[in-house]
């Protein structure tokens, strides 16, 4: 015979009541999304995922995506180093400054850059030389790179702080400069938090639609993101190709989200 199991304790009331709160919630969830991926026919759904403007509105949404992303590490490392590793007047408002996108509603930063690179005394000087912002797929990119940024610093802030600084002290012991324990000890130990970083960074800017709006406009097949186009089919009530935009657009969520978990460790960084 084979022994018995024991059996498991009986939850109290209190994590009861909890653990039910906590399972209806996610069974709400996944209801409501559910049903939005549910709602049309498979056919009809495949067919709007294939249509051309929702295959142009994924090509623009990869490559501004992108190259916001690229621009918003190559900004944010330095910043995020600066504020876990340095001490300097003003470190406070420093960071408070950096994390005003965060509080921002998006509309609020699309309507800053919109004047900030159109009537702006700047702005008229990029038109000048024939560098036009407002309306064009360039647009996009400063929006995204803008409202996103502090994303990046605050997730490589966080690996940064993880990391003892006696491992870049004993490296400088040994012979190398700052900048090669920077490269060769302290980039290397932070890998996981930058790439976490680097892939909910560039699942905001593919999501980003407030201070797109605002800045790049939503011209069909010229500034149509993923978004945008999920805007303009609902306003024009082709509900077929914006649940395609909105299928699109929680897939990559999805993936994103066990990407971040799976490099943070289940670690809050916001």
């Amino acid at each position: 015979m084979f022994p018995r199991r024991a059996a498991l304790p009986r939850p109290t009331p209190f994590k009861a009541f909890f653990l039910a709160v906590s399972f209806a919630l996610i069974a709400y969830m996944l209801v409501v999304i559910g049903g939005l991926v549910t709602y049309p026919p498979l056919p009809a759904l495949i067919e709007s995922l294939l249509s051309p403007e929702i295959l142009f509105a994924v090509e623009l949404s990869l490559v501004t995506s992108a190259v916001s992303t690229a621009f918003c590490v190559v900004a944010a490392v330095p910043v995020a180093y600066s504020l876990a590793r340095f001490s300097f007047p003003g470190r406070g408002i420093a960071n408070t400054i950096f994390n005003i996108p965060l509080a921002l509603p998006p509309l609020v930063a699309g309507v800053a850059l919109l004047i900030f690179y159109g009537p702006s005394t700047f702005g008229k000087m990029l038109s000048e030389w024939g560098l036009d912002v407002i309306y064009t797929p360039l647009g996009i990119i400063v929006a995204q790179f803008f409202v996103n940024l502090p994303y990046m610093v605050r997730v490589a802030r966080s690996g940064f702080e993880t990391i003892n600084p006696r491992y870049e002290h004993v490296a400088r012991t040994l012979g190398c400069t700052e900048w090669g324990a920077f490269r060769q000890v302290t980039l290397p130990l932070a890998k996981s938090g930058l790439i976490a970083g680097l892939v909910i960074t560039w699942s905001k800017s593919i999501g980003e639609f407030g201070a797109v709006l605002m800045l790049a406009g939503a011209t069909r097949m010229k500034t149509e993101t993923l978004p945008i186009a999920l805007f303009l089919n609902m306003s024009t009530g082709d509900l077929d190709l914006a649940v395609a935009a909105s299928v699109i657009l929680i897939a990559i969520s999805v993936v994103s989200l066990a990407v971040f978990e799976r490099y943070t460790g289940g670690r809050g960084v916001f």
